[in-house]
């Protein structure tokens, strides 16, 4: 091989594993994004309305069992 194509294929794997690395970064800090309270949007913010919720029912069903 000639040193042009080692360093075709050096640049186009570099590209490829850049791209790779910095997608998978994006989607990383997007997902961790959601798992932080933000005042009503994010899905941490869900999971604690539905916990809340969850709560509440077992409170009601306790007392009325006694």
């Amino acid at each position: 091989m000639t040193p042009e194509i080692i360093a075709a294929l050096a640049a186009a794997t570099a590209t490829i594993l850049g791209t790779f690395f910095a997608f998978s970064r994006w989607m990383i800090k997007t997902f961790l994004s959601e798992l932080k309270p933000n005042g009503g949007s994010s899905l941490r913010d869900s999971i604690d309305k539905l916990e809340k919720r969850v709560d509440e029912i077992y409170i009601i069903l306790a007392e009325r069992n006694k």
